[in-house]
């Protein structure tokens, strides 16, 4: 025998128990996951859900009275679908407020921009702010313009690249403009696309920089400074905030289960967060990813289908501008890590499902793959290694393997933190997709007689 065909005999060798899993596991959950995702599709009932929730309530940020009523009422709907272990876990969160705003266009003429204060930012005198604008294309290019700044606004016209690098801005720019001697920054927002709409999101300080306002105009405004500026012309602008963060206040996580019929101990949690931005109403960013989750299990129960283990649907709390959710719910089940099998978030718009990214053991990632080829069917079983998500990020601290769901977002920060994020933005046969996805991926690997591999200690 040659070597290549050795080589060939031995990487067939090598592949046959992944080939034969992936057999068997088809074998087992096919029937019943086509039944699932049947299931799923035969209606919009997910969407009309995602509808009253938000328009029922409106936008949940932290710390509103609105978030909690919006949890109440989804207590009694969990209650009302019969799901177990239905309750509220608390956690305190921070409140950010933000009061009257305004930005206006003073010179070379006057117009009124729209404009929204970046979480966690600090008020203007009550007066406002009035100064020349300086623009700013990076942080490199405000270093480099040095004293230029001092007793300005900063405006960072940084175009959007993708969320994670243009979010800098958001996130690190009044901290750098301050140290530049600037009295407000503003930053252009954090879209490919906009209609003259500002997205907020959240910023932070530097306890050893002055504080200053922060703030995100339109694309279309931005430009047009930017313009003013290159024809010579001096541009000046007057930010009104009267934002203030008051002390921390009681939020729940709300969730429900599927108990599991063997191993009722052993959990597979999914979710997404109930809190939203002050603007909107928070339809895809996140009710779509809590509501999507809630489907799942409610389908599964629809069904008759009680796995092995159980099923938990989260609505974590406070995922936008603290994470405080995802602490609590680690700190609440820290010691029943070694019993957490998967935890899985939807938290990218549920939009059409293109399949899951996975982070856990290279043996666990075998049989999500495995799981994945059953969602071939719906043109979503694409599994791709790294995943998870902001709640589920300090469970997964702990050695749970985690998972998101990917979604084609290609449409998604166009509306992200946006008054825009309204639920017609969503397709119903979409949301739909997404609930039979979250669906099948929850229930075969808590039914599956093996459990799936975890790197908790």
């Amino acid at each position: 025998m040659s070597f290549s065909c050795r080589a060939f005999v031995l990487a067939a060798c090598i592949a046959s128990p992944l080939v034969a899993g992936a057999q068997s596991i088809a074998d087992r959950y096919r029937a019943t996951a086509n039944r699932i995702m049947d299931a799923a599709v035969a209606d919009s009932f997910a969407w009309n859900r995602i509808a009253e929730l938000t328009e029922r309530f409106g936008h949940r940020f932290s710390g509103s009275q609105s978030l909690e009523q919006a949890i109440d009422w989804i207590i009694v709907e969990m209650t009302k679908d019969g799901l177990d272990g239905v309750r509220g876990e608390k956690a305190m969160v921070p409140r950010w407020v933000r009061g009257a705003e305004s930005a206006e266009l003073v010179l070379p003429r006057r117009q009124s921009l729209p404009m929204l204060g970046l979480g966690g930012s600090i008020a203007t005198p009550p007066a406002g702010i009035r100064a020349e604008v300086m623009v700013v294309t990076s942080f490199d290019d405000l270093k480099a313009k040095g004293a230029q700044a001092k007793g300005k606004i900063v405006l960072f016209n940084v175009p959007f690249t993708n969320y994670g690098q243009t979010v800098a801005y958001r996130r690190e720019g009044a901290v750098e403009a301050a140290r530049a001697g600037a009295v407000a920054s503003l930053i252009r927002s954090v879209t490919p696309y906009s209609q003259r709409t500002p997205h907020t999101g959240s910023m932070r300080y530097d306890s050893t920089v002055r504080k200053i306002p922060h703030a995100a105009i339109t694309p279309e405004d931005a430009d047009m400074i930017v313009r003013f500026s290159a024809r010579g012309e001096r541009v000046v602008v007057k930010l009104t905030m009267s934002a203030r963060t008051m002390p921390d206040a009681p939020s729940r996580n709300v969730m429900g289960e599927l108990r599991g019929t063997e191993r009722p101990d052993e959990v597979i949690v999914m979710g997404g967060h109930i809190d939203s931005w002050d603007v909107g109403r928070g339809a895809m960013d996140d009710a779509g990813g809590v509501v999507a989750a809630w489907e799942a299990i409610r389908i599964l129960k629809k069904l008759g289908l009680r796995p092995r283990r159980t099923i938990r649907v989260v609505g974590w709390t406070n995922e936008e501008n603290g994470g405080r959710g995802g602490q609590a719910y680690r700190d609440a089940h820290r010691d029943e890590a070694k019993n957490h099998v998967l935890a899985i978030e939807s938290d990218g718009g549920v939009f059409r499902p293109l399949g899951f990214g996975f982070t856990g053991p290279d043996s666990a990632m075998a049989i999500i793959k495995q799981v994945g080829s059953l969602l071939d069917y719906i043109r979503a079983g694409e599994i791709q290694k790294g995943g998870g998500g902001a709640d589920i990020a300090p469970m997964m601290a702990l050695g749970v393997p985690g998972m998101g769901l990917n979604v084609d977002d290609t449409k998604y920060f166009w509306y992200h933190h946006t008054d825009a994020d309204t639920v017609d933005k969503l397709d119903p046969r979409e949301v739909a997709l997404c609930a039979a996805a979250m669906a099948v991926m929850a229930y075969v690997v808590a039914d599956m007689p093996e459990r799936l591999p975890t790197a908790v200690k």
